[in-house]
Formats: C-alpha cells, structure tokens, sequence
C-alpha cells in the first residue's frame, strides 16, 4: 500500500470508496452524505490539494481523505473529512497512514491545526482533542468532545474562537 497526492482521475473511485465506507444503513435511492460533501467540496473548489490523499493497493485506490479551507475566526486552518477505506481493507492501517499523511503536510504548510468530528477513541491516538479544551467551538455545540483538533507547530495558544467549515458541510449538517 502507498499513500500519495489524489489525482483528478481518482474522482469516481474515490467515490466509491466513500459511498462503500458510509453507506451502511441509507437507503438505496438515498445519496451517501459523505460522497456528496466530497463531491461538493471538489465542486466547490474548498479542498486544500496538498492535503487530499488517496491510499492505493494492487494499483487501485482503498482509502481516500480529502481536507477542506476553514477558519476560527479569520485564522485560515485545515477540516479533515471526509475520511474512507474500502471496507474490505478496513482494519490494514489505511486510515491511520492517511492522517499521518495529513498532519505532517500541513504541519510542513505551517498550518496551525487541523479538525475533524470524529471517534475520541480512534483519533486521540493521534494527538486530536475536544476543540473545547482549546477554546475552539464547534460549529454545532450538541458535537461535543467528537469535535476535535490538532494543534500542529505553527498552533498559538491564543487562536480562539468559532470553528467555521467550508460552504459545502452545509449540505450534509
């Protein structure tokens, strides 16, 4: 498996890959709203390119994360998400090479932190924690400790403030 820059021809596969990953439980004649916030992201022209990456087996994309612009108040930071691995990979480290790949690209792009709702369990392992610790608030307060952050290099303990999304999480909220 290697982790690499997503490529405009990894569009479908990739979502596919979100539909796999997320679709359990909507309904056939229902969209995936994971697959749709990635397409609308894409349409949108809010992803951050040097930080989507699509993990690849056998010559064939398994896992995908795209992350998007936002911003706690004006300060521009980095929303992860969606994330997804092939169901049938699931379990291999995918997931967690891709954040890897993440964190330290915008790390190196001196961005100041990267957010996510998400798993306390799972993403606690990589130094995420409730944005509240942080005086960063979520979007929607009923979040909770699922939203969380990761401070990276450039992070000044004075950044404070609403966490803003791209237009596009809109659609999925």
């Amino acid at each position: 498996m290697i982790v690499r820059g997503s490529l405009a021809a990894d569009r479908d596969a990739v979502r596919a890959i979100h539909e796999a990953a997320f679709g359990h439980g909507v309904a056939v004649d229902e969209s995936v709203p994971e697959a749709v916030l990635f397409d609308a992201l894409l349409d949108d022209g809010d992803t951050i390119e040097a930080l989507c990456f699509t993990a690849e087996a056998d010559g064939r994309p398994v896992g995908h994360v795209v992350c998007s612009t936002a911003t706690v108040d004006a300060l521009e930071v980095v929303a992860l998400g969606p994330i997804g691995v092939d169901p049938r990979m699931q379990g291999n480290g995918i997931g967690s090479s891709l954040v890897h790949a993440v964190l330290a690209a915008a790390d190196e792009l001196d961005f100041p932190l990267v957010a996510l709702l998400g798993s306390t369990a799972y993403y606690a392992r990589f130094g995420f924690v409730p944005g509240s610790g942080l005086v960063i608030e979520a979007p929607d307060p009923e979040w909770g400790d699922y939203f969380q952050v990761r401070p990276l290099s450039g992070y000044d303990p004075e950044v404070r403030g609403r966490f803003n999304y791209a237009p596009a999480f809109a659609l999925v909220s």
